[in-house]
């Protein structure tokens, strides 16, 4: 479901994917960490148990975090020390106005160049939309651990 008003990006490259399981969503979020290795504004879309959290936990992990990896949905940014690279995993649901999200430093970190930032519900702003270097849609599949992904970059 997108955002009121906000234009539908063109894309140029799609890959479809597909996971039965938790340890195969963590593998993903591992895999499409070095697929998107060029990407520094990810949104991802997806319900409530799509398992965002979890692919994020294998993007994390890809990158050599080694803290918990959780929701971000009361805090709004969890960020996540790699290696070489720090992930920061956003959630704007709870954001109304292009001015609350200047308020967070999204493009603080946008910028940083050792810096990967994935951004729940990003789709509700034009602007994060417009600078978005990549998209990953996650819905349910046929049963409970089934995920199906549309990658979009």
């Amino acid at each position: 479901m997108r955002g009121e008003g906000v234009a539908m990006r063109e894309w140029t490259r799609e890959k479809r994917l597909r996971t039965r399981s938790v340890a195969g969503t963590l593998a993903l979020g591992e895999m499409l960490t070095e697929m998107l290795r060029a990407s520094k504004l990810v949104v991802l879309r997806g319900e409530l148990g799509a398992g965002k959290t979890t692919l994020v936990k294998g993007m994390a992990a890809a990158l050599g975090a080694a803290e918990d990896v959780t929701s971000p949905t009361f805090t709004l940014v969890h960020e996540y020390v790699g290696r070489k690279v720090r992930l920061f995993h956003l959630d704007l649901y709870r954001l109304e106005t292009e001015k609350e999200l200047e308020g967070i430093g999204l493009w603080e970190m946008a910028d940083a160049p050792d810096a990967l930032v994935v951004v729940e519900w990003g789709d509700k702003f034009a602007s994060v939309m417009e600078r978005a270097d990549a998209e990953i849609s996650m819905q349910s599949g046929e049963n409970e651990t089934e995920r199906l992904l549309l990658v979009r970059w």
